[in-house]
């Protein structure tokens, strides 16, 4: 892996990061087996726009996005942001992190996977929560691919909603607090 940079967003990238969350997410969808629920692909795409959108209005206050990209060819090749906990979360904890902050939009371009630019994001975005005085975080996820990262970097999940995407697709949910998780080196 060359040398990786770690920045804030900015308008520029708008175009870039779009194209971005729908090539990430067509390629996880396609990975999970479940390409056909168009529906719902088309609807998490538009979710991280949004994201973005929120963050580049807001400065950073209500959403807040760090990207890394090749400092080669600039090309942004991950994100990752931390905002408000979704509804999804709110609603899957009956409340118990609705005042959390979750960390999510962790994504790594299919052609730079597997070589620690998901590590490096999750490091900067926990020594960045810790510089604003955040001291703990959520985070879920649904793709059994991605669990299984998180499993390995966060350990046991906190909430696991069993079949809540479907028969053998559960719903896990992780809290933690930021001095929890040791910087990590490793993948």
């Amino acid at each position: 892996m060359g040398k990786i940079l770690i920045r804030r967003p900015n308008h520029n990238d708008i175009e870039e990061l779009h194209s971005f969350f729908t090539k990430v997410i067509k390629d996880t969808f396609a990975k999970e087996g479940i390409s056909e629920l168009v529906d719902d692909m088309e609807e998490e795409i538009a979710s991280k726009k949004s994201y973005l959108d929120e963050d580049l209005q807001s400065n950073g206050e209500k959403r807040y996005f760090l990207v890394a990209h090749d400092a080669e060819c600039t090309k942004i090749i991950g994100t990752i942001e931390y905002g408000p906990s979704s509804e999804l979360i709110q609603n899957c904890t009956n409340g118990a992190l609705k005042d959390s902050y979750e960390i999510g939009t962790v994504f790594v371009d299919p052609d730079h996977q597997k070589r620690g630019i998901g590590t490096l994001l999750l490091n900067v975005m926990l020594i960045t929560l810790e510089a604003k005085g955040i001291k703990e975080f959520c985070l879920d996820s649904g793709y059994g691919i991605a669990q299984k990262v998180w499993k390995e970097k966060l350990g046991k999940p906190d909430y696991c909603l069993k079949d809540y995407w479907g028969e053998g697709s559960d719903h896990m949910i992780w809290k933690r607090g930021t001095k929890d998780i040791p910087i990590l080196f490793n993948r």
